[in-house]
């Protein structure tokens, strides 16, 4: 069950990195873009957890299906 707090927490550093990659407007913005460079690396820290348990192609399709949906209903 902790694996997937940690799928849970590598979907929000991911949907983090994310929102503020948009605003980083092509990376000439720097609080942004820092924002999205230390959130993908989050993202993809935790994601390593994660998958020491869950097979990765399940936890690649609950993270981008789940970031997805979040992502588009915050827009």
């Amino acid at each position: 069950m902790k694996n997937f707090l940690f799928l849970f927490i590598a979907i929000i550093f991911e949907i983090i990195a994310t929102s503020a990659l948009k605003k980083s407007e092509e990376f000439t913005k720097s609080i942004p873009s820092i924002i999205t460079i230390l959130g993908y690396c989050g993202a993809f820290y935790f994601l390593s957890f994660a998958i020491r348990t869950i097979p990765i192609g399940i936890a690649y399709a609950i993270w981008s299906g789940v970031g997805i949906v979040l992502i588009n209903s915050s827009c």
